[in-house]
């Protein structure tokens, strides 16, 4: 069924919890490998802000811009917010290309959605000589990017579930530019041999992920999900 998506069986990106200290994540995570951070901070208060309900009052006809989920999401979109999330944020349709699908990430006007972040707590490390930038983002089931890579990040879900798939700098994935992550993981992964799949993982909310720099990463909502990254760059 459109929109039906998986789960995966297993997380193999490592964890860590509230005891991890701002030296041990430079030692260990900032410039090496992934990890994936549960209750290092609080936004409990920020997503009571993030309901379908909440948004559309706030921003419902303010214009926003979507970009096409293809590898290097060069399209983009402008439409009223509101128009957005009634008639276009939708379940992934399987046989559509990456060129042909647009949804919200990434690209945020922070003159008004300034006051909505501000209620927001990052995580708590930095990696040293960055600065944080914030992508909010709001997508359909089945819905992700492909694989891509860019400067070191957080990513957190407020709603929903994301899966991650992650390969380190110099392993690159097999895929096409153009195919969306679901159109990946229902034709290739499937074909992967164990030592060749990525390392992977479902973010549920109030979970972050960490990855550093230069690391290939492609993303699944799973569910109508919510989310927010801080990039470090």
């Amino acid at each position: 069924l459109v929109g039906t998506v998986p789960e995966e069986p297993r997380c193999t990106v490592e964890r860590a919890d509230a005891s991890l200290t701002y030296s041990l994540f430079l030692q260990r995570f900032a410039f090496s490998r992934p990890v994936i951070l549960g209750g290092v901070t609080d936004n409990s208060a920020f997503r009571t802000l993030c309901t379908r309900e909440k948004l559309l009052a706030a921003f419902g006809p303010f214009p926003v811009r979507l970009s096409t989920a293809n590898t290097y999401s060069y399209r983009k979109v402008d439409v009223p917010f509101q128009e957005y999330v009634e008639h276009l944020l939708k379940p992934q349709d399987p046989t559509r290309l990456g060129s042909d699908t647009l949804y919200f990430f990434g690209d945020n006007n922070f003159t008004e959605w300034g006051p909505l972040f501000q209620h927001y707590v990052p995580p708590p490390f930095r990696i040293p000589g960055t600065s944080p930038a914030y992508s909010f983002g709001i997508a359909g089931s089945g819905s992700g990017v492909p694989f891509h890579w860019h400067g070191p990040g957080f990513s957190e879900v407020i709603f929903g579930r994301k899966r991650w798939f992650l390969y380190p700098p110099d392993r690159t994935p097999h895929f096409h530019p153009n195919e969306t992550t679901l159109a990946w993981l229902q034709h290739t992964y499937p074909t992967l041999p164990p030592a060749q799949r990525p390392l992977e993982c479902t973010l549920r909310p109030g979970e972050v992920l960490y990855f550093p720099d230069r690391w290939w990463h492609a993303t699944l909502n799973l569910d109508t999900s919510v989310f927010i990254s801080t990039f470090l760059g």
